[in-house]
């Protein structure tokens, strides 16, 4: 198996985003995989959006459940606008308000430039160093560490290539659709044959951390929301805050933020 740092770029190529002295408080979501027929999901989404007093919210991947294209969000003549087109048009309007970052999943890795800039979205690489409050906080979607899982990473590493995309994004919109419904139900087939997901392999993300001489790593992806303490006994504790993902419609719903303020311990905040 290659290296985990083949997996994405290199660490010299890592991006840093320092944050501007006047953020105080940032947000942090993932796996919300909105789609048109979870609608309390995405009205949940829409009041957070239109409320968060964040100075800047970051998506770590997966912000919709599937996507075949960015001219999914087209709004055609004579037509209402559909479900992309409306989530375009909220980020676009919470963009207004706080910068909005967003950071490709397993599930939107063809979320492309043109829904991004219509959205206000910063696309970001994966991984990302943030510096913030004087600590460097490495962001991931997650799925690229998650090594154990040897058939999902020779897929990954098939369609994250340009060929692939290319020839893939050149097939009519019915087509694509189609090739992601088949996906999804393989999916959830998965899910309900008892089938074990892998976790995040604990050496590559140390590795990752290591690389970007970080403390902290955030991500998703696994939907097993924890604070995870990687180097037990060690002078400086390295750790890895897994994102929970969104559901309104569970009991009690998940529905929640990974929060950063200046001066205080992460904390995570359940929303209405």
């Amino acid at each position: 198996m290659s290296s985990p740092l083949t997996a994405g770029l290199m660490p010299s190529d890592w991006p840093v985003l320092a944050a501007p002295a006047r953020w105080h408080r940032i947000d942090f979501i993932s796996d919300l995989h909105l789609q048109a027929s979870e609608a309390a999901t995405f009205a949940a989404f829409q009041t957070y959006l239109g409320s968060t007093q964040a100075d800047a919210l970051f998506i770590l991947g997966d912000l919709f459940e599937v996507w075949v294209g960015d001219d999914v969000a087209s709004v055609l003549p004579g037509r209402p606008p559909g479900f992309e087109a409306q989530c375009q048009h909220f980020l676009a309007a919470a963009s207004e308000r706080i910068p909005l970052f967003f950071l490709h999943g397993n599930r939107d890795f063809l979320l492309g430039n043109a829904f991004a800039a219509a959205s206000g979205m910063t696309l970001l690489p994966d991984p990302t160093v943030l510096v913030f409050d004087a600590q460097r906080w490495l962001l991931s979607h997650g799925d690229a560490l998650c090594l154990g899982d040897t058939d999902y990473q020779q897929f990954r590493a098939q369609v994250r290539t340009p060929a692939w995309q290319s020839a893939f994004l050149a097939k009519p919109l019915a087509e694509r659709q189609i090739i992601a419904r088949s996906l999804r139900a393989q999916s959830e087939y998965r899910k309900t044959s008892g089938a074990v997901y892998a976790d995040v392999d604990t050496p590559a993300a140390l590795h990752w951390l290591d690389a970007a001489q970080a403390n902290t790593l955030i991500h998703g992806h696994t939907h097993h929301p924890a604070d995870h303490l990687l180097n037990p006994g060690g002078i400086n504790p390295l750790r890895r805050l897994v994102l929970s993902d969104w559901d309104a419609a569970a009991t009690p719903p998940r529905l929640e933020v990974l929060r950063l303020r200046h001066g205080a311990t992460p904390e995570r905040c359940k929303l209405f």
